[in-house]
C-alpha cells in the first residue's frame, strides 16, 4: 500500500503540474514559487564556481560524453543512451555508462573485484554489468541501469553517485576508452568533451518554471552548453517552431530530431513477443511509474488500442504485491484483454498472485527522423579520437 510519503509525492506532482485545485494547492504553489528564486541563485552560483575552477573539475584522460537535460525526467533519456552506447560499441569503442542509479538500494554485502595482480580493488562503484556479466538486480542497480545492462552487450554499467570514482574504475579495471555520463548535464565534477542535451518535443521546457515550483532543473539559457541537441518524441511532426526557439539560446549546436518508436510487445513473465498489430481494437489497461505517463498512454492508443484503464504512479515507483494484485483483479473484472506497461516499469514488476490478464511491456527504440548526418558526425568524432593517455594524477582525485 502507498505510504503517506508516496501520497504526498503524488499530490505534490499534481500541484506542480497545476492539476491540483483548491486553496491548499494554491498556497503550496506560492511557496514553491518563492523557493524557485533560491534554487535559481544556487544554480548560478554553482555554475560560476565550476566555470572559474573554484570547484574542482576532474579530467580522467579519456573521452566523456554527457547525456542529460534541463528538465526533470520525461525526455526519454534511457533509449537514447542505449542507442548511443550500442552504436559506439559496434564501432569498436569500449564504453562504460556511469549512472547514479536513482532510488537503488545499498548492497547488503559489498561486491568484490580483483585487479590484474589478484588484489582486491578498493572503493568500488556498484557494478551492474562489466559488459559481459550482469551482477545486480533492479533493486540494487536501479530500474534504468538494470534495463541498460540487460539490453547492451559489451557495455559496462556502473552505479555510483560519485561518477569520478566510477570513471576511474572503468578505465583502470575494465579498459574503457569512452565514458557515457548518464543524466550528466548537471554533473560538473567530471569534464565533458561532448554535451548531448535532450528536449522533449511534446513538453520541451516542462512547466516553464524552475524546481521546486516547476520541472526545470536549469533555465533555458543553459542550452548554450550543449554540443548536440536531440529532440525526442517528435511523433513525426515538424519541429521548426521548437528549433527556432532553441536557436535563441544555442546558435551552433547540431540538432537531431528523433522519435520514440514502438517496436513490439513482450510478455513480462514468459518473454513471448507480439507484433504491434496485436494491440489493434484490444481493450487495454495502462500501468506505469514514469515522469510523463500520458506520453506512454498516447503511444499505446496510437497502435489502435482502446485504453480502458489508466493507472500511473510517481517516476521510479516500486509496486508492491497488494497493489498489483488489486490492479490485475480490477482489470479482470472489466474484461480487459491485456495490461501494458513500459520496459522500465517491467523490471520492477512482481508476479501477481493470479495471472487472469496477460501483462506486456512496450519495447521502444529511437528513430532518427532529421539530422542523421549530425548523428553520424558525432559518432565519427568520438570514434576517431586517439586512445586516452592515463593521467598520473588519478590518485589525487580520490
Amino acid at each position: 500500500m502507498k505510504s503517506r510519503m508516496d501520497e504526498f509525492a503524488e499530490w505534490g506532482t499534481e500541484v506542480v503540474f497545476g492539476r491540483a485545485r483548491g486553496f491548499r494547492a494554491w498556497m503550496m504553489r506560492c511557496a514553491l514559487r518563492v523557493a524557485s528564486f533560491g534554487f535559481y541563485a544556487l544554480i548560478k552560483t554553482r555554475l560560476f564556481l565550476f566555470r572559474r575552477r573554484i570547484k574542482t573539475v576532474h579530467y580522467l584522460g579519456t573521452f566523456v560524453v554527457s547525456v542529460g537535460n534541463i528538465t526533470a525526467g520525461g525526455t526519454g533519456k534511457t533509449p537514447v543512451v542505449e542507442l548511443l552506447s550500442r552504436t559506439l560499441a559496434e564501432r569498436g569503442r569500449k564504453c562504460a555508462i556511469l549512472t547514479r542509479g536513482y532510488k537503488s538500494m545499498d548492497l547488503d554485502e559489498p561486491q568484490v573485484w580483483l585487479d590484474a595482480q589478484g588484489e582486491k580493488v578498493k572503493r568500488l562503484p556498484k557494478i551492474a554489468s562489466d559488459g559481459v556479466t550482469r551482477y545486480l538486480s533492479p533493486l540494487y542497480a536501479g530500474d534504468e541501469p538494470f534495463m541498460l545492462a540487460r539490453n547492451l552487450d559489451g557495455v559496462a554499467v556502473l552505479v555510483d553517485k560519485d561518477r569520478v570514482k566510477s570513471g576511474i574504475f572503468a578505465i583502470e579495471q575494465l579498459g574503457s576508452n569512452t565514458l557515457i555520463l548518464d543524466d550528466g548535464m548537471q554533473y560538473l565534477k567530471l569534464r565533458h568533451e561532448i554535451d548531448i542535451v535532450l528536449v522533449d518535443c511534446g513538453f520541451p521546457f516542462g512547466t516553464g518554471a524552475l524546481l521546486p515550483r516547476g520541472t526545470m532543473r536549469e533555465p533555458r539559457t543553459s542550452l548554450a552548453r550543449a554540443s548536440y541537441i536531440i529532440l525526442t518524441k517528435s511523433g513525426g511532426r515538424p519541429q521548426g517552431e521548437l528549433i527556432s526557439t532553441i536557436r535563441r539560446y544555442n546558435k551552433v549546436a547540431d540538432i537531431i530530431v528523433t522519435n520514440h518508436a514502438p517496436v513490439y510487445l513482450e510478455n513480462i513473465f514468459t518473454g513471448e513477443r507480439r507484433p504491434l498489430e496485436y494491440l489493434k481494437d484490444k481493450y487495454v489497461a495502462c500501468l506505469s511509474g514514469i515522469a510523463r505517463p500520458e506520453s506512454f498512454e498516447n503511444l499505446v492508443e496510437a497502435q489502435g488500442a482502446n485504453v480502458e484503464i489508466r493507472r500511473s504512479y510517481p517516476d521510479h515507483y516500486w509496486f508492491d504485491q497488494a497493489e498489483l494484485d488489486a490492479f490485475v483483479e480490477r482489470c479482470a473484472d472489466r474484461a480487459v484483454d491485456l495490461i501494458v506497461t513500459t520496459e522500465k516499469d517491467a523490471v520492477r514488476f512482481l508476479r501477481p498472485g493470479e495471472m487472469d490478464v496477460p501483462i506486456y511491456f512496450l519495447r521502444i527504440q529511437i528513430e532518427i527522423e532529421q539530422g542523421q548526418e549530425n548523428w553520424d558526425r558525432m559518432i565519427d568524432r568520438i570514434c576517431n579520437i586517439a586512445e586516452p593517455k592515463p593521467s598520473p594524477q588519478w590518485s589525487d582525485v580520490l
